[in-house]
């Protein structure tokens, strides 16, 4: 349905609800609202098929705000359509535990389908939104049943092509040709600082072009003819994703229009009136009023909307009735049920000797791949060093959709937001995979799942000095305690085959954010069987010996030094207590009763042991403890003599612990 002058009062009325916003918080973005409201109702009302009613309708277009500093546009919008978000949620715009929060998080607000802020990402996430749908179209349609068919719409700044995460991101999507992908550039030239040739010339059109893009243009947001039009040339466009840039201009209709001031602070109430007059808006209107004509339109688009769902749930039930296998594999991977999931399932798999547990890894995950079919991921050019493939599943292409195994190229921080968007449309359950170090080229990408608390699974391989003699540019120290204090995300460092399987098992479970912090060197596989290791719980008693008078704690490799340590210490007629601690967060998270059992407060002597930073173990260790860690870079050599040098070896442990019990 169209009617041009109320979709031009809709326009007015996002423009001058997101200043109200702003100047009610007295904080916020409204420039980008004021130029970019056309675009906005454009990509909804014209691009876009959802449901208002339903915002979880599974085969609903997807719309990315990477521009996440512009919620006021979107609240506003997601308010005029209807979306369970009131008049007076936008009153309380950035304000504590509001639904309207300062940038769109996805586990707060109704309608946003991704959470955004740092710039680029939004990209990204977009990429691995198309690229699920993709995959799930391949899957599940059949002539005459496109039951997966829906777009990926992202809308962004002059600050996203500047970001390398999009240009990662961008560069992974037109090769992977994800046609049904649309980018919408709203090209104001304005950045912070001012005018963007300060700072950025590039030819972005002659950028995506080389990556594979169909690039297409608009010369004014106010064109909603054009608009529309490029929209759906963009849709048609199969083979290609499509960026379609727009110029505009920020702050569009106020006295400070052009000008950067408008990026980021409210107008001011005099600017606030003159907006509202350039727009012939009614100054005696309350805040957030919507004429009842405008109204009364939206309510029959709503209809119109929810009718799309309709037609296409009788689609999916007839489409279930002739493929009832297939039905039964949707709900599977839409609503995966990891419960049954038991550990013992992997046990005929434990090694009788040392195994890295990279190579655990890969026989779990494969195991696993082949239990859950919804169970994809990749690497960043390190499949056969990372152990991340799946092995006999194809791999993701133009030519393939159905692949399992994704190329992501050497695009650490893309990957993991392009993981991210998966995981966020759902269907899928998604891993990405690196060496430990290169984390930090995508930490801003692993916290974004946290924020989301997203099933996100990070196999992170080569996690110490024992990487060896590729030197320190590739051997984790402070990684480990950092992403520990990430909030939300479970760092797993395990130490033999067992605790990995059990690891992945929790995260599958759990569905918790997770690091699986794998090892380059052989870890000697622990003579306990799995009922006895609580992993589940982060931490467990691997041995004691009689008359404790010590406790170990450690994790990965360096369990197996602490259990040969006490094996010396106890033929001196030192009894003592290792403690393995695979997953610190969820240690913490026990009973203080629990934590007593496994940490007794009477054996005040403790020696935490572990190859890396040493920060996050004092608080168990207590002012009678001491921590062997690595507090400096590594060094290149062989893994056993780096090990050595930094003395972790039997007889400085046992040297460690003699020196606290004198």
């Amino acid at each position: 349905m169209h009617n041009s002058a109320l979709d031009q009062a809709a326009i007015t009325t996002l423009r001058v609800h997101s200043i109200e916003m702003v100047e009610k918080a007295k904080s916020g973005h409204p420039g980008m609202a004021l130029g970019a409201a056309p675009i906005i109702w454009s990509i909804y009302k014209e691009g876009m098929k959802h449901n208002p009613q339903n915002p979880q309708w599974v085969n609903r277009d997807r719309f990315v705000l990477s521009a996440g500093h512009s919620t006021p546009l979107l609240y506003s919008l997601l308010n005029l359509l209807g979306y369970d978000l009131s008049a007076e949620d936008l009153a309380n715009f950035r304000q504590l535990h509001s639904k309207t929060p300062g940038h769109p998080e996805v586990v707060i607000t109704p309608g946003v389908d991704a959470g955004t802020g740092p710039l680029g990402q939004g990209v990204a996430m977009g990429v691995g939104m198309a690229l699920a749908e993709a995959h799930l179209a391949a899957k599940f349609n059949r002539p005459d049943f496109p039951i997966m068919d829906h777009y990926t719409f992202v809308l962004h700044g002059d600050g996203c092509p500047q970001e390398g995460v999009a240009m990662e991101a961008a560069s992974f999507a037109g090769g992977q040709k994800l046609g049904k992908l649309i980018n919408i550039y709203d090209r104001n030239t304005i950045t912070i600082d001012g005018s963007i040739d300060l700072s950025f010339n590039d030819d972005v059109a002659k950028r995506y072009e080389a990556m594979g893009w169909q690039v297409l243009h608009v010369a004014d947001a106010n064109d909603l003819s054009a608009l529309k039009s490029a929209i759906a040339e963009a849709k048609a466009e199969g083979d290609k994703p499509s960026l379609i840039i727009v110029n505009s201009k920020i702050g569009y209709g106020s006295p400070l229009e052009g000008s950067n001031k408008t990026h980021g602070a409210p107008l001011g109430p005099e600017n606030v009136k003159a907006t509202k007059e350039h727009f012939n808006w009614p100054l005696d209107r309350p805040d957030f009023y919507t004429d009842p004509e405008l109204e009364a339109y939206i309510a029959d688009y709503r209809q119109e909307l929810a009718g799309q769902e309709a037609a296409w749930h009788k689609l999916f039930d007839t489409w279930a009735s002739q493929y009832p296998d297939l039905s039964a594999d949707w709900q599977a991977y839409f609503h995966p049920d990891y419960s049954d999931l038991d550990q013992d399932a992997f046990l005929t798999e434990i090694p009788a000797k040392a195994e890295a547990s990279r190579d655990s890894s890969h026989r779990i995950l494969n195991h696993l791949a082949q239990r859950y079919s919804n169970i994809l991921g990749g690497s960043a050019d390190l499949a056969g060093s990372n152990k991340t493939w799946l092995d006999d599943q194809g791999c993701f292409s133009p030519e393939d959709r159905s692949g399992r195994n994704i190329h992501y190229g050497i695009r650490e921080f893309a990957m993991s937001c392009i993981m991210n968007g998966m995981l966020l449309h759902g269907g899928v359950r998604a891993y990405c995979s690196t060496f430990f170090t290169f984390s930090d080229y995508m930490r801003s990408g692993i916290r974004s799942a946290g924020l989301m608390n997203l099933p996100a699974i990070f196999v992170l391989t080569h996690d110490s000095i024992g990487v060896g003699e590729d030197g320190p540019t590739h051997q984790p120290v402070e990684h480990l305690t950092s992403f520990r204090a990430m909030p939300k995300l479970l760092t797993f460092r395990p130490c033999d085959f067992v605790e990995t399987a059990a690891a992945y098992r929790y995260a599958l479970q759990s569905g918790r954010p997770s690091i699986m912090a794998l090892s380059r060197q052989g870890l000697t596989q622990l003579d306990l069987p799995a009922s006895d290791r609580a992993v589940d719980k982060g931490a467990y008693l691997v041995k004691e010996t009689e008359n404790p008078q010590i406790l170990f704690i450690a994790t990965g490799s360096e369990v197996a030094l602490a259990l040969q340590a006490q094996e010396k210490l106890q033929a001196s007629g030192i009894g003592s207590r290792v403690v393995s601690m695979p997953c610190m967060k969820l240690f913490l998270e026990q009973t203080p009763a629990y934590q007593e059992e496994v940490l007794p407060s009477h054996l005040s002597k403790r020696l935490a042991i572990e190859a890396g930073s040493s920060l996050s173990w004092y608080r168990f260790v207590g002012s009678e403890g001491r921590v062997m860690g690595i507090d400096d870079f590594g060094l290149s050599a062989k893994a056993n003599d780096i090990f050595n040098y930094f003395g972790f070896t039997v007889d400085q442990v046992v040297k460690e612990a003699q020196a606290l019990l004198d």
